[in-house]
């Protein structure tokens, strides 16, 4: 005898899902898409930093970035934009990945610090603590941290099976088993004196060497 179906059961159970390697990227990208839509409502309501007027400063970049950039806090331009590596430090990292040939949509860049508030310890813990949803929803292949201080939160963030990250400029750096990290010194400060240029730019070309040993997807 064969066994009846029930009489709602579909046809095809599997219909409407992503059968190929593109329509899984694309609802992976549609994802992240959303959870960091999300973020940003979150970021923008958020009550707790004393930012007054002004709006935090958002991440920028690809949702799903193989390059992660993570510096401590906005500098004048981005809080007038309210974008992360808006301003004199954006145009000297496009600059760079472009020497470096680094595509650009390959990048995502945000902040510890996204409030403009007048003394980075003022801002919220829990605020600076979403730079963790943040990697959890980008999944980058590599954190590239700049300054002490940024690394200092890199640190002290509650990122699963991390492990803590060296201040050796130019080194790629196990952070968890599939998340590796670069520490560079920090872009701000290495606009203006040719030494902080130099060194900024020795340890930031790291970056292109190990772009370009990435696999093919």
């Amino acid at each position: 005898m064969h066994r009846e179906e029930p009489p709602n059961a579909p046809s095809n159970p599997l219909a409407g899902m992503p059968a190929t390697d593109d329509e899984i990227r694309e609802k992976y990208l549609e994802r992240a898409i959303r959870e960091l839509n999300q973020l940003t409502r979150d970021v923008q309501n958020c009550p707790h930093c004393p930012r007054g007027s002004h709006t935090p400063v958002l991440g920028s970049g690809h949702p799903q970035a193989d390059v992660f950039l993570l510096k401590h806090a906005p500098m004048s331009a981005e809080i007038e934009e309210g974008v992360a590596f808006y301003g004199r430090s954006g145009g000297a990292l496009m600059k760079s990945l472009r020497r470096l040939d680094i595509d650009p949509l390959a990048v995502y860049g945000t902040l510890c610090v996204k409030c403009p508030v007048p003394d980075t310890a003022l801002a919220d813990p829990a605020c600076v603590a979403r730079v963790v949803e943040e990697l959890a929803i980008v999944q980058p292949r590599v954190v590239v941290v700049m300054g002490e201080e940024a690394l200092g939160v890199l640190n002290d963030l509650d990122v699963p099976l991390a492990e803590p990250v060296a201040a050796r400029p130019g080194e790629v750096q196990r952070l968890t088993p599939s998340l590796e990290a670069i520490y560079v010194p920090d872009i701000d400060g290495a606009l203006d004196e040719e030494r902080a240029k130099r060194a900024f730019w020795t340890a930031f070309r790291t970056l292109g060497t190990w772009y370009a040993d990435l696999p093919p997807y």
